[in-house]
């Protein structure tokens, strides 16, 4: 494949958007949309600037959060969520002209539901739900980002995504909002499965 030098302005090559709910100091939630977050095993790695409310309850100590999972019926929802912030505006903001904004589920139309061991809320409307706790937060090695490396543990899915009778997410029911190079998308027909596949079948 012949291929050609460039330098664009940004990597995300296609990842899951997340929205992470967080606690404030007064114990009201943030909410915040991310697009940078990788899976292994039980552990959930997030990638964060270092600046917005999240960051600042995770080096709070408030080390608690939800990673709800939205569907590619959601990214206006996720968009109006990126035009938010909860730190107050701060001028020349990398993501352009932010509006402050506390009440973030009501903004963006999204409703919180509590959680069952932690105390930020997961949303409601995101098939897939995992409650956290962050195990490290420490900048990247050109410290512009945080990584923060979180442990789950407990995982809410919807039924109709879920394999039934199983603990199994169906990946043929189940398309998470996909970032990629700043656009939004959802999930293609299915191509085949890994042999390491728990939920193998034909393709369709």
């Amino acid at each position: 494949m012949e291929t050609k030098t460039i330098n664009p302005s940004i990597l995300y090559f296609g990842t899951p958007v997340v929205l992470v709910t967080t606690e404030n100091e007064d114990g009201s939630p943030n909410l915040a949309p991310i697009s940078s977050a990788w899976a292994l095993g039980q552990v959930i790695v997030l990638g964060l600037g270092p600046d917005g409310q999240t960051a600042h309850n995770l080096l709070a100590g408030r080390r608690e959060l939800v990673l709800s999972l939205p569907g590619p019926e959601l990214w206006r929802q996720v968009e109006r969520l990126g035009g938010l912030t909860g730190r107050g505006p701060r001028p020349g903001d990398p993501r352009g002209p932010v509006v402050h904004e506390p009440a973030k589920f009501a903004a963006s139309g999204l409703t919180a539901v509590p959680s069952e061991l932690i105390a930020p809320p997961r949303v409601a409307q995101c098939p897939l739900q995992f409650e956290t706790v962050a195990a490290d937060v420490r900048p990247d090695s050109g410290k512009e980002f945080l990584i923060v490396e979180t442990r789950v543990l407990r995982v809410h899915a919807a039924p109709d995504i879920t394999v039934p009778a199983t603990h199994h997410i169906d990946p043929a029911r189940w398309s998470p909002l996909v970032y990629n190079f700043r656009h939004y998308f959802g999930l293609g027909h299915e191509l085949g499965h890994s042999a390491r596949s728990q939920t193998a079948r034909a393709a369709r």
